[in-house]
């Protein structure tokens, strides 16, 4: 079997997480290779919105990792070129009734006292925010850290960024991990060949617990389908990523049943993005006529003006789900040298910088940013 040249590390996965992975791997001085089966974004990542949200964050560890990550990507915005078409929108969560009302003053009231900026905008202010907004809306509240970016351009600028202590290979499956007569982790299998690191990260998206099972170990990730539909290019009409309550209740789910909750935003492109529905149906990329209705539905009752405006696309996605709503991000005390970096569902493009700079820390011994005990992978041993 071939041996090509060794690294320090090795990334499986070349979506914005393995992606941010690498870079921060590189910017610590270590040698990375990156390997994918398919192309760069080619999983979840191009199939994302780009969101980069603080507003659907309950107070727990993904709310420090997702205020972590926000700052990261104030400081790649202007690493990376403006063609990863990172934006400050913000956010605007409204409310239909007075109920609703009072549980986002709650649910902000906490993110607040975390650190979360967060502002209510009452009933008849939100003409000002947004005027294409539906009147008779209870109220709202803004966030203006949550911001947008282009996931598929982020993934690739990442890399690039990484300069040269990366090598980048693609159309390459990894088919094992291999280890040493010490049961550590000494590299990867592919059919080209094998590669040789003493660390390998799985930061496979969806596809993680398959190649957790490859490498001996368990991890429940599941995918989780999800559509957008994409309208034509329009005047830009919808300011700030724009949701109803309900979405985030949607979020933190455990229903495999269907669940739709529009949330609208306009791109610097011009069209306008419409997610996002949630259902556990494994890899069916089949068409669902139910959950593109009941967004084109959600979305016009926020915006009535999208009634007259056409759907020129829909794609979808998959979501790597984990139980309990939280990545899998660390060492694996179960096979010594794999590290994860997976499960974000469909929070991993505002992750990315956190997670990866969390990686760089445990691989190279030094502090990590926040408290890694809540993404530890063995979590599930018990369980699975």
């Amino acid at each position: 079997m071939l041996t090509r040249d060794s690294s320090d590390v090795i990334v499986v996965g070349a979506g914005v997480i393995g992606a941010a992975c690498a870079y921060y791997a590189a910017q610590a001085g270590l040698s990375v290779t990156v390997i994918d089966r398919g192309p760069v974004a080619g999983g979840t990542t191009g199939s994302g919105e780009g969101n980069l949200l603080v507003s659907d964050k309950p107070l727990g560890p993904e709310l420090e990792l997702a205020l972590l990550s926000c700052r990261l990507w104030r400081e790649l915005a202007d690493v990376l070129p403006s063609r990863i078409e990172y934006e400050e929108k913000g956010g605007l969560v409204v409310a239909s009734d007075d109920t609703g009302m009072d549980a986002l003053r709650d649910f902000a009231a906490a993110q607040g006292r975390a650190g979360v900026v967060v502002q209510e905008v009452p009933a008849d202010r939100l003409g000002e925010a947004e005027p294409h907004l539906a009147p008779g809306l209870a109220g709202g509240f803004h966030y203006p850290q949550d911001a947008q970016v282009q996931p598929a351009l982020a993934a690739a600028h990442l890399l690039r960024a990484a300069g040269p202590k990366l090598r980048l290979l693609l159309g390459e499956e990894v088919t094992a991990l291999l280890t040493g007569a010490d049961g550590r982790v000494r590299g990867v299998r592919t059919a080209a060949g094998e590669l040789r690191a003493p660390q390998v990260v799985n930061a496979a998206g969806t596809w993680g617990g398959e190649l957790a099972r490859r490498a001996g170990v368990e991890l429940p990730v599941r995918p989780r389908r999800g559509f957008v539909l994409v309208t034509e290019p329009l005047p830009r009409m919808v300011r700030h990523k724009v949701y109803a309550a309900d979405y985030v209740a949607d979020v933190a789910s455990d229903s495999a049943a269907l669940q739709t909750s529009a949330v609208v935003e306009g791109t610097p492109a011009g069209p306008v993005l419409i997610g996002a529905s949630r259902e556990r149906v494994g890899f069916d990329r089949t068409l669902s006529t139910a959950a593109l209705r009941r967004l084109a539905a959600q979305a016009t009752r926020l915006f009535p003006a999208l009634a007259q405006v056409r759907a020129m696309r829909t794609y979808a996605g998959f979501r790597p789900y984990l139980p309990d709503h939280l990545p899998a991000i660390g060492p694996d005390p179960r096979l010594p040298g794999l590290l994860h970096a997976c499960g974000h569902e469909g929070a991993g493009i505002g992750l990315a910088p956190a997670t990866g700079l969390l990686i760089a820390r445990r691989i190279t011994g030094a502090e990590p940013p926040l408290d890694p005990r809540p993404f530890r992978p063995e979590r599930f041993a018990q369980t699975t």
